[in-house]
């Protein structure tokens, strides 16, 4: 009886120690240290899968089996099924870089709000806008290199941010830190975004730029970034022109920092949504992006819907 009581009052003691929140280091201008490499691929889908409606968490053993599954999925080293599914497949599965584990949460989608992992349902606008692209992309799509995708000409890359989101491969980014500034380098198409700290206003309304326009202030450990004036051409999610965006970075843990994000666009979305997306300090470095060098791509595919449309002129011509 003794011991075990003198083992609940040490246990008892030890417990606020062991239950006060971890604090990041400073930098030496006193900001919190966010510096270094990290990475946010994971299996965990950015919506929730159909297949798991209502189901917000995983057990261990789901996510298991989750993760085991997606893996024999999306191996592109597999040489099962016909020679256009193997072609399509395209890199090996070296260059690939999705994330194998779900988050330690288990949570089935990044989204954590709405509730159902989903991204709402598209205003009549947002609908409306979505089909006049869809038609502008079905009959135009390679007349010239401004019909195809800002990705394909190595402008941005959709998922690249704000706000950020994992991809299959290249899901590193730098944070350098600077007295007034916050600077995250970007691996997709090797992009640099700049955050001013010090309380300017956002440009002027007519100023619209790819990665929008960027203000960051702390919260306590919170780095927030705001987000606004972006371009229609961006289209993150089917967005336009009045996509806002809110991002909270907060180091959480020497190995972590938890990425959430807030986006809303009452022109395109019904509600706003939101998602949390740990970062896992990576020891891999950040190589340069070359997308435009050696970019056959480009031509090869304005090549072809030339070579696709002298055939059909001299099919009806005979």
């Amino acid at each position: 009886m003794k011991l075990g009581y003198w083992l609940a009052v040490i246990l008892l003691a030890e417990a606020p120690a062991v239950a006060q929140k971890w604090s990041p280091p400073k930098t030496p201008d006193g900001q919190p240290d966010l510096q270094g490499v990290w990475t946010n691929g994971t299996a965990t889908p950015l919506e929730r899968p159909a297949a798991l409606a209502g189901k917000e968490f995983f057990t261990e053993q789901e996510a298991a089996a989750y993760e085991k599954e997606l893996r024999a999925r999306t191996d592109a080293d597999r040489r099962d099924g016909p020679v256009e599914a193997d072609v399509g497949r395209a890199y090996n599965d070296f260059w690939w870089d999705r994330g194998k584990k779900v988050v330690g949460s288990r949570r089935t989608s990044l989204i954590v709000d709405p509730e159902d992992g989903r991204i709402p349902p598209l205003t009549p606008e947002g609908k409306n806008r979505a089909g006049a692209r869809a038609e502008a992309r079905r009959r135009h799509p390679a007349d010239g290199p401004e019909d195809r995708p800002l990705g394909d000409r190595c402008i941005v890359w959709q998922n690249e941010g704000p706000p950020m989101i994992p991809s299959v491969y290249n899901n590193n980014y730098r944070i350098v830190q600077t007295p007034g500034y916050v600077v995250i380098q970007i691996e997709m198409i090797h992009d640099a975004r700049v955050i001013p700290l010090d309380g300017r206003p956002h440009l002027p309304q007519n100023v619209r730029q790819w990665l929008g326009d960027s203000r960051g202030h702390w919260e306590g450990n919170t780095l927030v970034v705001d987000t606004t004036n972006f371009t229609d051409k961006t289209n993150f999610r089917g967005s336009g022109a009045g996509l806002h965006v809110e991002e909270r970075f907060s180091r959480v843990d020497p190995e972590t920092i938890l990425y959430e994000f807030k986006v809303e666009d009452p022109a395109n979305w019904t509600s706003s949504w939101s998602a949390q997306i740990p970062m896992s300090r990576t020891s891999d470095l950040i190589f340069e992006y070359a997308c435009h060098e050696g970019n056959y791509a480009m031509a090869g595919i304005l090549g072809a819907a030339r070579a696709e449309e002298n055939a059909a002129a001299a099919k009806g011509s005979r």
